[in-house]
């Protein structure tokens, strides 16, 4: 790889994971009380719960779009990507939609490190869908949604900005 490649490399590493230009997504679902997750403050649409769910399912979507071969783009927008009215809350559903979360995040950042040509389609995808593509999809994704679960916090009185 050239020096830019690698660059370029960790570039997209740092933006799946960054604070530099907006607040990461650790400190975003961190210190929620249970009893607020699934509040949704007046005048939005969404709860904490809902955008997490939301960004956990669009983020493993993508990822596997990216690593499975036999990806089949089956899900229908925007039913399949947000979490159903019957998904449960507690906290072990809210731990391991963090868990899942952060492990898609880890194994996206493995494919920016270990995949061949960054700007090569994905064989699942169409001419135009790229690895690249995809990486920053998920980063614009993420940070849309981590500034819509600050609002829903600052709503709920639940922020506290360092």
């Amino acid at each position: 790889m050239s020096d830019s490649s690698d660059a370029l490399r960790e570039h997209l590493v740092r933006v799946l994971a960054w604070e530099e230009a907006h607040v990461g997504f650790d400190k975003a679902v961190d210190g929620i009380p249970a009893n607020l997750r699934d509040v949704r403050p007046a005048g939005f649409e969404h709860s904490s719960w809902h955008l997490l769910e939301h960004m956990r399912i669009a983020q493993g979507d993508v990822l596997d779009f990216c690593t499975k071969a036999d990806y089949a783009h089956a899900m229908t927008w925007p039913e399949d990507y947000w979490p159903s009215a019957s998904a449960p809350l507690d906290d072990k559903a809210w731990t391991d939609s963090i868990a899942s979360f952060a492990h898609a995040r880890e194994e996206l950042t493995r494919l920016v490190r270990h995949v061949e040509d960054l700007t090569a389609p994905v064989p699942t995808g169409k001419r135009a869908q790229t690895y690249l593509r995809a990486i920053l999809l998920v980063a614009d994704h993420t940070a849309y949604h981590l500034g819509e679960l600050v609002v829903v916090r600052r709503l709920l009185g639940v922020w506290k900005a360092a």
